[in-house]
């Protein structure tokens, strides 16, 4: 049955926000009257957003407002607890129901009673998962494809859990590791900003009164604070514009982002970073959908895609023409320049022996360690070097507020 969201009003006056699954929306409404529920508002679940639009203001603005997909750690757990239910032994739509009853999140209910509302219906899992695309990737929607034609679907569902929840683990580990440093430039930025608008200005109003020449220092200071203090606000609201106008224009234009990832590419360390990721992205990726019974073109055509810099998934996309043609796996990627020589040495051993899944694996770990090894390096790096920055500020606004004091001690004795 389709799964439907609904607003009711009880008998004390008060709100309810739910999902139910029936017949028809008339369904929903009867069953809503039998528990003396008045409904407001009934709508299928991941209803399209102009079906939306001719809802009330305020219902509009929920909507629009509510995150449609999956995060990572929702997607984790679905998958982990869908996993463990169906290596259990219950049906498909017994275990996707009780995944939804498990969880709190009336967002994430609708969206599994949808995908099982289809699969009631007769479709396939995947069938269902792909109608939701901003929940579901290409590679987890194939994933559970390859698992379903090969009837081996609880294990194909372990090792997509896997690979989610380290994908996770990973985010976490990042945002961890960026705390102390967003701390430290807060508070740095933070005293910068006392300082030019409250301590420097007093000090522009003690020295008016002096009768002497001001050193350059101090007089970049006043320049600098009285900047700040009459288009400080338009600054920052300029900088914002022009970062959203910049997202936007990106978007839009392919031939410009493009042209940006190029330039990013060329950089020493950030080049060589976004390379090391987007390798171990597809190297993950093609060892997931390869173990799970994927045809290895349509593996690599699927990995491709989850590549986010433009100029190595059109190089990734001319080796799968390459490969395609009868040409090695390993020869193909080696030929766009983006792989690092060891990756490829070891997918070259995996075809040769038989064993491209298990170098594939090995590949991507390999670069997920480097990742996380230039992670390391890049944030002791950081923190250090901000507190070079932020100190030597603090020393020059010092410096502009205490010489005009020692000159005119001078200038007294």
């Amino acid at each position: 049955m389709p799964a439907y969201h609904y607003i009711a009003v009880n008998q004390n006056g008060l709100e309810q926000t739910g999902v139910m699954e029936a017949d028809s929306e008339k369904h929903v409404r009867q069953l809503l009257r039998d528990k003396s529920f008045a409904p407001v508002s009934v709508r299928p679940a991941q209803q399209k957003k102009d079906k939306i639009r001719e809802k009330s203001l305020a219902n509009a603005w929920a909507v629009l407002t509510r995150q449609r997909g999956l995060t990572a750690k929702e997607l984790a757990m679905f998958t982990r607890q869908f996993a463990t239910l169906l290596s259990a032994g219950l049906p498909i739509d017994e275990s996707l129901l009780a995944v939804a009853e498990q969880t709190e999140k009336p967002r994430l209910k609708g969206l599994i009673l949808s995908v099982r509302s289809k699969v009631v219906e007769g479709h396939a899992l995947a069938s269902a998962l792909r109608d939701h695309p901003e929940a579901f990737t290409a590679l987890f929607c194939a994933t559970i494809a390859a698992g379903e034609k090969s009837g081996h679907l609880d294990k194909v569902l372990m090792r997509l859990a896997d690979y989610t929840e380290q994908q996770w683990n990973m985010r976490q580990k990042l945002r961890t590791a960026l705390i102390y440093p967003v701390m430290i430039i807060s508070v740095a930025i933070g005293i910068v900003g006392f300082l030019l608008e409250y301590v420097v200005p007093k000090m522009v109003t003690v020295y008016g009164h002096l009768n002497q020449v001001l050193p350059t220092v101090t007089k970049i200071l006043i320049a600098i604070s009285a900047s700040i203090n009459a288009y400080g606000f338009y600054f920052i609201l300029l900088l914002i514009l022009a970062i959203y106008a910049w997202r936007r224009l990106l978007k839009k234009n392919l031939a410009l982002r493009e042209r940006s990832h190029l330039w990013l590419l060329r950089l020493p360390l950030i080049g060589y970073s976004i390379k090391t990721a987007d390798t171990a992205r597809f190297a993950r990726t093609l060892s997931i959908l390869s173990a799970s019974g994927v045809s290895v073109l349509e593996a690599m055509n699927i990995s491709a895609q989850l590549i986010t810099t433009i100029p190595i998934r059109k190089a990734v996309e001319n080796a799968v023409l390459h490969v395609r043609e009868g040409a090695a796996i390993y020869l193909a990627l080696k030929q766009t320049t983006y792989f690092p020589p060891i990756s490829t040495h070891m997918i070259a051993s995996g075809e040769a022996s038989g064993q491209l899944e298990n170098m594939l694996e090995r590949v991507a770990h390999n670069q997920e360690d480097e990742i996380t090894r230039l992670i390391d390096v890049a944030l002791a790096l950081f923190e250090p070097a901000i507190i070079l920055v932020m100190g030597a500020v603090v020393l020059f606004i010092v410096l502009a507020v205490l010489l005009p004091i020692f000159n005119l001690n001078q200038f007294t004795g």
